[in-house]
Order: C-alpha cells, then sequence, then structure tokens
C-alpha cells in the first residue's frame, strides 16, 4: 500500500499515511488533531530490474551521434 507524506499547517508536523491509491488525495488529520494538512510531493525510489534483462550496449561501428558515426556527422 502507499504511503503519502503531509504536513500539518498548523503545528508544522510532518507525518505518513499508508491509504490506497484511490484515496491519495483525500485530506488526512494531523496526529495532533489539527485538520490544516497538506499533502507533500515526494520522491520515489524503487530497486531491481525491469523485465529482468540489463540494457545492452549498441555494437557496430561508429562512433555514436544522431546516426551512429555513418554519415560523418559525428
Amino acid at each position: 500500500m502507499p504511503r503519502y507524506e503531509f504536513r500539518c499547517r498548523e503545528c508544522t508536523t510532518t507525518f505518513e499515511v499508508d491509504r490506497p491509491m484511490a484515496a491519495a488525495s483525500d485530506p488526512a488529520d494531523c496526529p495532533q488533531g489539527h485538520s490544516d494538512t497538506v499533502k507533500l510531493l515526494s520522491t520515489v525510489s524503487l530497486g531491481g530490474r525491469a523485465g529482468g534483462v540489463p540494457a545492452m550496449a549498441p555494437t557496430g561501428g561508429g562512433g555514436g551521434g544522431c546516426c551512429g558515426g555513418a554519415c560523418g556527422c559525428g
């Protein structure tokens, strides 16, 4: 279940709430009992690899650039 971070505007306490994504924008009361809170934007960090296959570097001639170096633009 996703965790959302809120901050109380009255006492400046920052707290987290676990709730389903469908309820992400619902208001949350401060643990101190205040109702004037704002949801904070949080960064998400995920570990692991998607698909289980590492990305491969392109093979073949050329020095990179827009067309792999074959046109002489690089």
